[in-house]
């Protein structure tokens, strides 16, 4: 990805504005209707868009809101399998870049980690029971299938593409035990957002 220039008043998630699409997701989950761990691949189109800055007193955020939705090979014109809505937040002050997603499982989570202004990577950790970068979930999922910990990456290629890889330890009654859930995907961006389209 060619050098960004200018002020960058999002940090590190300026390269991120737009709509954007990938077609070689990869998924490693527990899928209970079957009883085993499946491999998935996957096409996903997300979109992010400048939000207004954040003041929490003395602290001041800016940030994208975002949307990620992904389908099965071979399902695209089905229901959806995955869905995920949230905020993208970065505090130059503290070098904090922050993911607050909430999945439509009854998940939420905030996930953060330090960063600089311009960095090509960005990682994100969060644990039950922070409080700062935590997990919450429903009573059924902390009962079954509980997450116990959160990674994730974000990457930006030199060729304009965006990258993640993320990680969910889950505890899963079915198992007997603690298995990874991963997540991959790149992605390549298909639209600019116009100011029209921020300013709405």
């Amino acid at each position: 990805m060619s050098e960004i220039l200018g002020p960058q008043k999002l940090g590190p998630l300026t390269p991120l504005v737009g709509y954007w699409e990938g077609d070689v997701g990869v998924d490693v989950s527990y899928r209970h209707i079957d009883d085993e761990t499946t491999t998935t691949s996957y096409f996903e189109t997300a979109w992010f868009t400048p939000i207004p800055t954040q003041q929490n007193g003395e602290q001041f955020l800016e940030g994208l809101k975002f949307g990620m939705t992904a389908w099965r090979h071979g399902e695209e014109a089905m229901t959806p399998f995955h869905d995920e809505v949230g905020y993208l937040l970065w505090d130059d002050a503290n070098g904090q870049v922050m993911r607050n997603v909430v999945f439509g499982r009854g998940i939420a989570i905030l996930a953060g980690g330090t960063a600089k202004r311009r960095d090509k990577e960005l990682s994100f950790k969060a644990v039950p029971g922070d409080p700062n970068y935590g997990i919450l979930q429903n009573k059924y999922l902390s009962q079954k299938a509980e997450l116990i910990d959160f990674e994730g990456t974000f990457t930006f290629g030199d060729d304009g593409s965006f990258s993640y890889d993320q990680t969910l330890i889950l505890d899963i009654e079915a198992i007997g035990g603690k298995m990874n859930h991963t997540d991959r995907n790149t992605l390549h961006r298909v639209k600019r957002i116009s100011q029209s389209v921020k300013d709405a």
